[in-house]
C-alpha cells in the first residue's frame, strides 16, 4: 500500500471549497511536536475548561475532537519541555471522575507506534480471521525508518483484531435495511477486485480497519448528485421534534471536516442519551455525538436512493496508527471479502 495525498487529478474531484465534498484537497493534520494529547475527557467539556486544566503550562491553542462517545484534545504548549512536564503532572490524574490519558501528540507521524501505551480498541463480540496478517509495513512507510524491536514486531504479526462495533455484519445489515429501501447494489460488493484508490474517511487506530470511498467514476457521479440534493434541501428541511429523535431515525446533521469547515450530510441515529444523539454518518463511516436539537428531518426515501459513498475495509498485512491518513488516498489492490464479515473488503498494499 502506498500513502499518497498529492495526486492532483484524483484530489481535484473530491473535496471542494468551504468544506463541501465536491473536490478533495487532502487537509490532514500538521505535525506539532509542541502539542500534548489529552484523552478520556468528558463529552460536555468546553475548550475553556481544557485550557484551564493545563493553565500551569501556558497553553497556546486547543483542538477538541469528539468521536462517538470518545472525547480528546490536542493542546499546543509552545515547547517540547512543557509537553514533558504536562505528561508527568497530568497523566493518570482524576478529572471529573475520569482518569486522564496524557501523552505526546498522536498526530505525529514520526513516532514509532507504542501498542502498550494506547487505549484498547472497543470490546465487541466477534473476532476477525487472523488470515493474511503480516508485517507492519504501512507504519514504516508513514514514518522515517527507525530501529524496530523484533519482539514487538512478532507480537503484531500474531495479533488478532476484534471487528469494531460499527463494522460488524449484524450492525451494518440493520443500518442498511432501515436506511435504504433498495439494497440491490449490495450484491455487487463481493465482485469488487483489483487495483484501487481509496479515500480514507475514518480509521480505527492500532487496527487494520478503516472506512474509505472507492474512487471510481460512479463515486464522482453519486457524490455530485447527493451533495447537490442535500445542499438544496438543507434550508428546507425542518429540525426534528425532540420526541422524533430515537434509534433508527434517518436525519440530516452537520459533518465536520477539520480546518475545511462542515457540510450537512445523511446520518442514522444509533442511540440517544438525554439531549445527545449518537449518529452514524453513513457516507463517511463516522460515529459522532450530536445535540438532539441540531438534527434536521431527512426521512423521505428520495434522499436515500444513492448507496453509501463509503464502506469498511481491512488492510491485509498492516495496521493504521496515525490519523494523518484520514482524507488521504491509499493505493493498492482489493483482494476480496473478510471471511467473518462479508461486508468488509480486504485491501492489500502496493509494493
Amino acid at each position: 500500500m502506498s500513502w499518497n495525498s498529492s495526486d492532483p487529478q484524483l484530489s481535484a474531484k473530491l473535496f471542494g471549497k468551504n468544506g463541501v465534498l465536491e473536490e478533495q484537497k487532502s487537509p490532514g493534520f500538521k505535525k506539532r511536536e509542541t502539542e500534548v494529547y489529552v484523552g478520556n475527557l468528558p463529552l460536555d467539556i468546553s475548550k475553556e475548561e481544557i485550557l484551564y486544566l493545563l493553565k500551569d503550562f501556558n497553553p497556546l491553542d486547543v483542538h477538541k475532537i469528539q468521536n462517538g462517545c470518545k472525547c480528546f484534545a490536542f493542546v499546543d504548549l509552545g515547547s517540547m519541555q512543557k509537553v514533558t512536564l504536562a505528561i508527568q503532572e497530568l497523566n493518570g490524574k482524576l478529572f471529573h471522575k475520569r482518569k486522564l490519558f496524557v501523552n505526546t501528540s498522536r498526530r505525529s507521524s514520526k513516532r514509532t507506534p507504542d501498542v502498550t501505551q494506547q487505549p484498547r480498541v472497543p470490546l465487541v463480540l466477534e473476532k476477525a480471521s487472523g488470515e493474511g496478517f503480516g508485517k507492519t509495513a504501512a507504519i514504516i512507510q508513514l514514518a522515517p525508518k527507525a530501529p524496530v524491536d523484533l519482539c514487538e514486531t512478532e507480537k503484531l504479526r500474531a495479533a488478532f483484531f476484534a471487528v469494531p462495533l460499527e463494522m460488524r455484519g449484524s450492525f451494518l445489515v440493520l443500518l442498511l435495511r432501515e436506511c435504504f429501501r433498495d439494497l440491490s447494489w449490495l450484491a455487487l460488493i463481493h465482485s469488487v477486485r483489483g487495483e484501487a484508490g481509496l479515500l480514507v474517511t475514518s480509521i480505527i487506530p492500532k487496527t487494520p480497519f478503516f472506512w474509505a470511498m472507492h474512487i471510481t467514476e460512479a463515486l464522482h457521479q453519486n457524490m455530485q448528485a447527493l451533495f447537490s440534493t442535500l445542499a438544496q434541501a438543507e434550508e428546507q428541511q425542518p429540525y426534528l421534534e425532540d420526541s422524533a429523535v430515537k434509534r433508527g431515525t434517518r436525519c440530516l446533521a452537520e459533518y465536520h471536516l477539520g480546518d475545511y469547515g462542515h457540510a450537512w450530510n445523511r446520518c442514522w441515529v444509533l442511540d440517544r442519551v438525554d439531549t445527545w444523539a449518537v449518529v452514524m454518518f453513513i457516507d463517511f463511516g463516522q460515529l459522532a455525538t450530536i445535540p438532539v436539537q441540531s438534527l434536521r428531518s431527512l426521512d423521505s426515501d428520495d434522499f436515500w436512493t444513492i448507496p453509501p459513498l463509503t464502506q469498511p475495509f481491512m488492510l491485509e498485512k498492516d495496521i493504521l496508527s496515525s490519523y494523518e491518513v484520514v482524507h488521504r488516498i491509499l493505493k493498492g489492490k482489493i483482494t476480496g471479502a473478510l471471511n467473518s464479515e462479508s461486508h468488509i473488503l480486504k485491501f492489500e498494499e502496493s509494493k
